[in-house]
Protein backbone atom coordinates (compact mmCIF):
# COMPACT_ATOMS: atom_id res chain seq x y z
CA UNK A 1 0.00 0.00 0.00
CA UNK A 2 1.69 3.82 -0.71
CA UNK A 3 2.16 5.79 2.42
CA UNK A 4 1.05 9.09 1.05
CA UNK A 5 2.31 10.82 4.10
CA UNK A 6 5.75 9.91 3.61
CA UNK A 7 5.31 10.65 -0.31
CA UNK A 8 4.10 14.81 0.58
CA UNK A 9 7.23 16.97 1.18
CA UNK A 10 6.97 18.86 4.29
CA UNK A 11 6.83 22.60 3.52
CA UNK A 12 10.21 24.03 4.61
CA UNK A 13 10.25 27.37 6.50
CA UNK A 14 12.75 30.51 6.81
CA UNK A 15 12.07 32.16 10.19
CA UNK A 16 13.14 36.27 10.74
CA UNK A 17 13.42 38.32 13.59
CA UNK A 18 13.08 34.69 15.70
CA UNK A 19 12.24 35.51 18.90
CA UNK A 20 11.15 32.61 21.01
CA UNK A 21 9.26 31.02 18.03
CA UNK A 22 6.03 32.28 18.80
CA UNK A 23 5.05 32.98 15.05
CA UNK A 24 7.27 30.36 14.05
CA UNK A 25 4.45 27.61 16.12
CA UNK A 26 1.69 29.18 14.25
CA UNK A 27 3.26 28.92 10.98
CA UNK A 28 4.35 25.44 11.34
CA UNK A 29 1.02 24.77 12.79
CA UNK A 30 -0.41 26.22 9.81
CA UNK A 31 1.34 24.24 7.05
CA UNK A 32 2.67 21.52 8.28
CA UNK A 33 6.10 22.54 7.56
CA UNK A 34 9.12 22.57 9.53
CA UNK A 35 11.56 25.16 10.26
CA UNK A 36 14.97 24.65 9.01
CA UNK A 37 16.77 27.99 9.24
CA UNK A 38 16.25 30.85 11.72
CA UNK A 39 17.61 34.50 12.16
CA UNK A 40 17.99 36.17 15.82
CA UNK A 41 20.52 38.59 16.37
CA UNK A 42 19.27 38.75 19.87
CA UNK A 43 21.88 35.90 21.84
CA UNK A 44 19.76 35.05 24.92
CA UNK A 45 16.51 34.52 23.28
CA UNK A 46 18.13 33.13 20.06
CA UNK A 47 19.12 30.43 23.28
CA UNK A 48 15.34 29.64 23.69
CA UNK A 49 14.80 29.21 19.71
CA UNK A 50 17.62 26.90 19.89
CA UNK A 51 16.50 25.31 22.42
CA UNK A 52 13.10 24.45 20.85
CA UNK A 53 14.28 23.95 17.53
CA UNK A 54 17.45 22.35 18.35
CA UNK A 55 19.02 20.77 14.77
CA UNK A 56 17.90 24.39 13.32
CA UNK A 57 20.92 26.79 12.30
CA UNK A 58 20.71 30.69 12.89
CA UNK A 59 22.27 32.68 10.12
CA UNK A 60 22.16 35.48 12.38
CA UNK A 61 22.27 39.51 11.59
CA UNK A 62 19.62 39.96 9.02
CA UNK A 63 21.38 42.62 7.79
CA UNK A 64 24.95 40.66 6.64
CA UNK A 65 23.08 38.02 5.30
CA UNK A 66 23.77 36.97 1.84
CA UNK A 67 20.30 35.52 0.61
CA UNK A 68 21.78 33.94 -2.46
CA UNK A 69 23.81 31.31 0.08
CA UNK A 70 20.69 30.24 2.21
CA UNK A 71 18.48 27.41 1.61
CA UNK A 72 15.99 27.82 -0.06
CA UNK A 73 12.10 27.88 1.84
CA UNK A 74 8.61 27.56 0.24
CA UNK A 75 7.26 29.41 3.78
CA UNK A 76 8.93 32.66 5.41
CA UNK A 77 7.70 34.17 8.23
CA UNK A 78 8.84 37.44 10.19
CA UNK A 79 7.94 40.01 12.61
CA UNK A 80 10.03 43.20 12.12
CA UNK A 81 10.69 44.81 15.14
CA UNK A 82 7.92 47.33 15.87
CA UNK A 83 10.03 49.69 17.94
CA UNK A 84 9.82 52.61 15.61
CA UNK A 85 6.30 52.28 14.33
CA UNK A 86 4.53 51.22 17.67
CA UNK A 87 2.44 53.71 19.30
CA UNK A 88 4.36 54.26 22.42
CA UNK A 89 7.61 54.15 20.41
CA UNK A 90 9.76 57.26 19.73
CA UNK A 91 7.62 57.63 16.39
CA UNK A 92 10.61 57.45 13.35
CA UNK A 93 8.37 55.77 11.40
CA UNK A 94 9.90 53.04 8.50
CA UNK A 95 12.57 54.42 7.67
CA UNK A 96 16.12 53.89 6.61
CA UNK A 97 18.57 53.16 9.42
CA UNK A 98 15.79 52.76 12.44
CA UNK A 99 15.38 49.47 13.68
CA UNK A 100 12.12 48.72 12.24
CA UNK A 101 13.17 49.78 8.61
CA UNK A 102 14.67 46.17 8.91
CA UNK A 103 11.99 45.47 6.52
CA UNK A 104 14.12 46.19 3.79
CA UNK A 105 16.20 43.23 4.50
CA UNK A 106 13.10 41.06 4.89
CA UNK A 107 12.00 42.52 1.55
CA UNK A 108 15.29 41.63 0.05
CA UNK A 109 14.96 37.65 1.40
CA UNK A 110 11.59 37.42 -0.42
CA UNK A 111 12.87 38.63 -3.77
CA UNK A 112 16.05 36.34 -3.78
CA UNK A 113 14.49 33.01 -1.55
CA UNK A 114 10.83 33.51 -3.94
CA UNK A 115 8.88 31.47 -1.24
CA UNK A 116 5.12 30.47 -2.30
CA UNK A 117 4.06 32.10 0.89
CA UNK A 118 5.30 35.17 3.16
CA UNK A 119 3.35 35.35 6.58
CA UNK A 120 4.49 39.02 8.40
CA UNK A 121 3.18 39.93 11.77
CA UNK A 122 3.63 43.60 13.36
CA UNK A 123 1.93 46.30 15.53
CA UNK A 124 -1.35 48.17 15.36
CA UNK A 125 1.17 50.73 15.17
CA UNK A 126 1.84 49.61 10.98
CA UNK A 127 -1.80 51.37 10.23
CA UNK A 128 -0.61 54.82 11.83
CA UNK A 129 3.55 55.48 11.31
CA UNK A 130 4.67 57.20 8.33
CA UNK A 131 6.73 55.29 5.98
CA UNK A 132 9.98 57.12 4.72
CA UNK A 133 10.61 55.65 1.27
CA UNK A 134 15.05 55.16 0.46
CA UNK A 135 16.63 56.38 -1.91
CA UNK A 136 17.24 54.30 -4.72
CA UNK A 137 20.11 54.20 -7.69
CA UNK A 138 18.70 55.83 -9.99
CA UNK A 139 15.90 57.74 -8.05
CA UNK A 140 15.59 61.30 -6.47
CA UNK A 141 13.85 61.65 -2.75
CA UNK A 142 10.93 63.55 -4.18
CA UNK A 143 10.76 60.22 -6.59
CA UNK A 144 10.39 57.86 -3.61
CA UNK A 145 8.74 60.73 -1.23
CA UNK A 146 6.66 63.32 -3.54
CA UNK A 147 5.83 66.51 -1.50
CA UNK A 148 7.13 67.70 1.55
CA UNK A 149 4.71 65.99 4.08
CA UNK A 150 7.95 63.25 3.71
CA UNK A 151 10.74 65.70 4.88
CA UNK A 152 10.84 64.17 8.62
CA UNK A 153 9.37 62.25 11.21
CA UNK A 154 7.63 65.21 12.47
CA UNK A 155 6.00 66.48 9.35
CA UNK A 156 5.35 63.22 7.99
CA UNK A 157 2.94 62.28 10.77
CA UNK A 158 1.42 65.86 10.71
CA UNK A 159 0.05 65.18 7.16
CA UNK A 160 -0.89 61.69 7.54
CA UNK A 161 -4.23 61.01 5.80
CA UNK A 162 -6.93 61.09 8.86
CA UNK A 163 -7.56 57.74 10.30
CA UNK A 164 -6.14 54.80 11.15
CA UNK A 165 -7.01 52.08 8.27
CA UNK A 166 -5.96 54.71 5.94
CA UNK A 167 -2.91 53.71 3.67
CA UNK A 168 -1.98 56.49 1.49
CA UNK A 169 -5.13 56.47 -1.00
CA UNK A 170 -4.71 60.50 -1.58
CA UNK A 171 -1.39 61.34 -3.42
CA UNK A 172 -0.73 64.42 -1.50
CA UNK A 173 -0.35 62.15 1.61
CA UNK A 174 2.64 60.13 1.66
CA UNK A 175 2.26 56.38 2.86
CA UNK A 176 1.75 54.61 6.47
CA UNK A 177 3.91 52.09 7.16
CA UNK A 178 1.41 49.35 6.11
CA UNK A 179 1.00 51.00 2.85
CA UNK A 180 5.19 50.91 2.33
CA UNK A 181 4.83 46.74 2.93
CA UNK A 182 1.57 46.45 1.00
CA UNK A 183 3.65 48.42 -1.87
CA UNK A 184 7.11 46.60 -1.70
CA UNK A 185 5.04 43.17 -1.88
CA UNK A 186 3.43 44.23 -4.97
CA UNK A 187 6.65 45.30 -6.39
CA UNK A 188 7.88 41.96 -5.61
CA UNK A 189 4.96 40.25 -7.77
CA UNK A 190 3.13 39.05 -4.48
CA UNK A 191 -0.75 39.39 -3.78
CA UNK A 192 -1.40 39.88 -0.08
CA UNK A 193 -3.82 40.11 2.39
CA UNK A 194 -4.04 41.60 5.57
CA UNK A 195 -6.05 41.36 8.97
CA UNK A 196 -5.75 43.11 12.53
CA UNK A 197 -7.13 40.81 15.08
CA UNK A 198 -6.91 41.43 19.45
CA UNK A 199 -5.19 38.35 21.10
CA UNK A 200 -9.01 38.72 23.12
CA UNK A 201 -10.82 36.86 19.80
CA UNK A 202 -8.55 33.97 20.56
CA UNK A 203 -9.44 33.48 24.53
CA UNK A 204 -6.74 35.49 25.78
CA UNK A 205 -7.99 37.67 28.71
CA UNK A 206 -5.86 40.48 27.04
CA UNK A 207 -6.16 43.04 23.97
CA UNK A 208 -2.82 42.85 22.31
CA UNK A 209 -4.11 43.76 18.84
CA UNK A 210 -1.69 42.78 15.98
CA UNK A 211 -1.52 43.31 12.66
CA UNK A 212 -0.88 40.08 10.05
CA UNK A 213 -0.27 39.78 6.85
CA UNK A 214 0.31 37.24 3.98
CA UNK A 215 1.73 37.17 0.37
CA UNK A 216 1.48 34.65 -2.04
CA UNK A 217 3.30 35.00 -6.11
CA UNK A 218 1.38 36.29 -8.53
CA UNK A 219 0.61 32.19 -9.53
CA UNK A 220 -2.45 30.10 -9.87
CA UNK A 221 -0.23 27.00 -9.83
CA UNK A 222 -0.44 24.61 -6.86
CA UNK A 223 3.15 24.05 -4.58
CA UNK A 224 3.94 20.70 -4.78
CA UNK A 225 4.23 20.88 -1.21
CA UNK A 226 0.95 22.28 -0.91
CA UNK A 227 1.30 25.67 0.78
CA UNK A 228 -0.43 28.20 1.03
CA UNK A 229 -4.09 26.35 2.09
CA UNK A 230 -3.52 25.52 5.74
CA UNK A 231 -5.22 22.29 7.15
CA UNK A 232 -5.65 23.62 10.75
CA UNK A 233 -9.35 22.81 10.31
CA UNK A 234 -12.23 21.41 8.43
CA UNK A 235 -14.74 23.42 6.23
CA UNK A 236 -17.36 24.35 8.12
CA UNK A 237 -20.00 21.28 8.45
CA UNK A 238 -17.98 18.98 6.46
CA UNK A 239 -18.30 16.65 9.71
CA UNK A 240 -21.15 16.04 12.37
CA UNK A 241 -20.06 15.81 15.62
CA UNK A 242 -21.54 14.71 19.14
CA UNK A 243 -21.71 17.94 20.32
CA UNK A 244 -21.92 20.18 17.53
CA UNK A 245 -18.81 21.72 17.63
CA UNK A 246 -16.51 22.37 14.52
CA UNK A 247 -13.69 21.03 15.81
CA UNK A 248 -9.98 21.18 14.55
CA UNK A 249 -8.64 17.65 12.90
CA UNK A 250 -5.27 16.52 11.86
CA UNK A 251 -4.92 16.10 8.05
CA UNK A 252 -4.64 12.76 7.09
CA UNK A 253 -2.14 13.07 4.68
CA UNK A 254 0.22 15.00 6.40
CA UNK A 255 2.14 14.58 9.91
CA UNK A 256 2.02 17.58 12.28
CA UNK A 257 5.14 18.75 13.98
CA UNK A 258 4.98 17.86 17.76
CA UNK A 259 6.16 21.20 18.74
CA UNK A 260 3.09 23.27 17.85
CA UNK A 261 0.36 20.00 18.16
CA UNK A 262 -1.42 21.84 21.28
CA UNK A 263 -1.97 24.51 19.36
CA UNK A 264 -5.19 21.41 18.02
CA UNK A 265 -6.12 21.28 21.67
CA UNK A 266 -6.44 25.45 21.93
CA UNK A 267 -8.30 26.03 18.87
CA UNK A 268 -10.56 22.71 19.91
CA UNK A 269 -11.40 24.66 22.88
CA UNK A 270 -12.14 28.00 21.57
CA UNK A 271 -15.33 27.83 21.28
CA UNK A 272 -16.54 25.95 24.15
CA UNK A 273 -18.93 28.12 26.98
CA UNK A 274 -16.63 28.71 29.85
CA UNK A 275 -17.96 29.91 33.53
CA UNK A 276 -15.90 31.05 36.37
CA UNK A 277 -16.10 29.14 39.69
CA UNK A 278 -16.16 30.68 43.42
CA UNK A 279 -12.77 30.26 43.71
CA UNK A 280 -11.95 32.35 40.01
CA UNK A 281 -14.30 35.02 41.67
CA UNK A 282 -12.22 34.72 45.26
CA UNK A 283 -8.95 35.34 43.54
CA UNK A 284 -9.46 37.17 40.21
CA UNK A 285 -12.57 39.14 40.98
CA UNK A 286 -14.13 40.87 38.08
CA UNK A 287 -11.25 39.28 35.35
CA UNK A 288 -12.81 36.03 36.62
CA UNK A 289 -14.15 35.47 33.48
CA UNK A 290 -11.67 36.05 31.39
CA UNK A 291 -9.30 34.12 33.44
CA UNK A 292 -11.12 31.11 33.47
CA UNK A 293 -11.77 31.22 30.27
CA UNK A 294 -7.82 31.21 29.21
CA UNK A 295 -7.26 28.56 31.54
CA UNK A 296 -9.65 26.60 29.94
CA UNK A 297 -8.30 26.87 26.63
CA UNK A 298 -4.80 26.70 27.19
CA UNK A 299 -5.25 23.96 29.71
CA UNK A 300 -3.18 24.73 32.99
CA UNK A 301 -3.94 27.29 35.64
CA UNK A 302 -2.91 30.83 35.82
CA UNK A 303 0.36 31.56 37.67
CA UNK A 304 0.99 33.54 40.33
CA UNK A 305 0.60 37.17 38.23
CA UNK A 306 3.48 39.13 39.81
CA UNK A 307 6.55 38.59 42.25
CA UNK A 308 6.78 40.82 45.36
CA UNK A 309 9.67 42.55 45.98
CA UNK A 310 10.07 45.27 49.36
CA UNK A 311 12.63 47.36 47.80
CA UNK A 312 11.27 48.10 44.52
CA UNK A 313 7.30 46.37 44.85
CA UNK A 314 5.74 43.88 42.75
CA UNK A 315 6.73 43.25 38.89
CA UNK A 316 4.80 40.64 36.76
CA UNK A 317 5.89 37.46 36.84
CA UNK A 318 7.70 36.06 33.83
CA UNK A 319 5.89 32.72 34.71
CA UNK A 320 2.34 34.47 34.24
CA UNK A 321 3.67 36.57 31.07
CA UNK A 322 4.47 33.40 29.58
CA UNK A 323 0.84 31.91 30.25
CA UNK A 324 -0.95 35.23 29.20
CA UNK A 325 0.59 34.26 25.65
CA UNK A 326 -0.74 30.86 25.60
CA UNK A 327 2.95 29.26 25.90
CA UNK A 328 3.32 26.00 27.68
CA UNK A 329 5.18 26.36 30.95
CA UNK A 330 8.81 27.08 31.23
CA UNK A 331 8.93 27.41 26.62
CA UNK A 332 10.46 30.97 27.65
CA UNK A 333 10.83 30.43 31.35
CA UNK A 334 12.97 27.08 32.00
CA UNK A 335 15.79 28.01 34.02
CA UNK A 336 17.90 26.01 31.27
CA UNK A 337 17.81 28.46 29.12
CA UNK A 338 19.43 30.45 31.68
CA UNK A 339 17.31 33.92 30.99
CA UNK A 340 17.44 36.63 34.37
CA UNK A 341 13.53 37.87 34.66
CA UNK A 342 13.84 40.87 32.66
CA UNK A 343 15.27 39.41 29.80
CA UNK A 344 12.17 36.32 29.99
CA UNK A 345 9.66 39.48 30.47
CA UNK A 346 11.42 41.28 27.01
CA UNK A 347 11.25 38.21 24.89
CA UNK A 348 7.72 37.59 26.02
CA UNK A 349 6.38 41.05 25.82
CA UNK A 350 8.28 41.11 22.32
CA UNK A 351 6.58 38.33 21.12
CA UNK A 352 3.43 36.45 19.21
CA UNK A 353 0.92 34.64 21.04
CA UNK A 354 0.54 31.86 18.58
CA UNK A 355 -3.25 30.97 18.99
CA UNK A 356 -4.08 34.47 17.54
CA UNK A 357 -1.16 34.25 14.79
CA UNK A 358 -2.56 31.14 13.45
CA UNK A 359 -6.03 32.37 13.69
CA UNK A 360 -5.16 35.23 11.80
CA UNK A 361 -3.18 32.43 8.81
CA UNK A 362 -6.93 30.97 9.05
CA UNK A 363 -9.07 33.99 8.41
CA UNK A 364 -6.56 34.95 5.12
CA UNK A 365 -6.65 31.24 3.53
Amino acid sequence: MHDTASSIRRPRIGSLFSGYGGLDLAVEHGTSGETVWFSEINEPVARVFSHHWPDTPNLGDISIIDWHEVPPVDVLCGGFPCQDVSTVGKGAGLAPGTRSGLWSHMATAIEVLQPELVVIENVRGLLSAPAIRPETKGATHDDRNPHDATGGPATAVRNLEPGSWLLGDQPERPLRAAGAVLGDLADLRRDARWIGLPASLAGAPHHRFRIFITAHPHSTVPHPAGVGRLTGRREPGSSASASGHDRAEPPSDRPRPERAGWLTDQAERLGDTVRPDRDHLRRWGRYAGAIARWEYITGRDAPAPAILNEDRGPRPAPEFVEWLMGLPAGWVTDPAHELTANQQNTALGNGVLPLQAFLAMEAMS
